[in-house]
């Protein structure tokens, strides 16, 4: 555990020197393509891109739940969810997280925050509605095992980063076109255009491979950890199989934010399982049901 922990902390500050290279590199080429590259242009981009990854590490969580949707509740709001939270939490040792409610009948949750400090958990209103106690108190601890293992904060960063490069393959894709129109009077050499298209492509895939890195194996961790806090397997199994049972995209979608969430929140795609941040389901509940014992 204790490795873990410190791996996601190596890891998180590798993805943010990793991002702001990449930051960097993408900003220089769109603005040798648009003729406007010199020093100047260098260390603007360099200085965007450190402040960018600073602000995305206090404020990615806080992002991630206005795109959700997601509403920060009381106890008086809903004593279930609230009590269930409150008690894994003095069970783990953990601070008590911010509580959140996202209003969607399709059944997932999420953890997000920079460390167990400043950490949250949210739940859809999908989940309470099919998840009985136990099953509820599994999933919870689920998401509480990412706070504790530190998973929340390199997903958060992954989030905060993935959308950023996305922004930039849009720019790119936009001055790609408009350089090609006018390569016809020698602006802009055909080579810088194919040069940006393909940065333009790789981009967005190394997002997407940068999210799957960090998100499959934890879910396995995170599940293992769930069933050794609630000393209940039992109750993770038979959650995870309601959550495959009952699966259905959510009403707000985001690539971005899909490896936050316990299951993806995203309209099933072919070759779902190759390029999915999450490991399927059934090898999850293959996973815990082989592990019993240990718990």
């Amino acid at each position: 555990m204790y490795k873990n922990i410190a791996a996601n902390k190596r890891n998180t500050v590798f993805l943010m020197i990793g991002f702001v290279v990449l930051i960097v590199a993408i900003g220089i080429l769109l603005a040798f393509i648009n003729g406007e590259f010199n020093h100047y242009t260098m260390l603007g981009f360099s200085v965007f891109a450190i402040i960018y990854v600073v602000i995305q590490y206090f404020a990615a969580s806080k992002i991630a739940v206005a795109m959700t949707g997601a509403k920060k509740i009381e106890k008086k709001d809903n004593r279930r969810l609230y009590n269930i939270v409150e008690n894994l939490s003095l069970t783990a040792g953990l601070p008590m997280p911010e509580v959140y409610i996202i209003n969607d009948p399709a059944p997932n949750a999420f953890a997000s925050g920079r460390d167990p400090k400043h950490s949250l958990v949210a739940a859809t209103t999908g989940l309470l509605d099919i998840m009985d106690d136990k099953e509820l108190t599994a999933v919870m601890a689920h998401e509480l095992s990412h706070v504790k293992n530190y998973d929340i904060r390199l997903t958060t960063m992954v989030f905060g980063l993935v959308s950023l490069i996305g922004f930039i393959a849009d720019i790119g894709w936009r001055i790609a076109l408009r350089g090609r129109r006018r390569s016809s009077n020698d602006d802009v050499s055909p080579v810088a255009i194919i040069l940006v298209l393909i940065t333009s492509i790789i981009a967005p895939f190394v997002a997407v491979l940068a999210q799957m890195a960090v998100s499959r194996e934890r879910e396995y961790l995170a599940d293992a950890s769930a069933a050794h806090l609630t000393r209940y397997p039992e109750g993770m199994i038979a959650a995870l199989r309601k959550l495959e049972s009952h699966a259905q995209p959510m009403q707000q979608q985001n690539p971005a934010t899909e490896a936050m969430f316990i299951s993806s929140p995203l309209r099933k795609k072919s070759f779902n399982n190759l390029f999915s941040t999450h490991p399927p389901i059934e090898k999850r509940i293959e996973r815990l049901e082989n592990g019993k014992h240990k718990f």
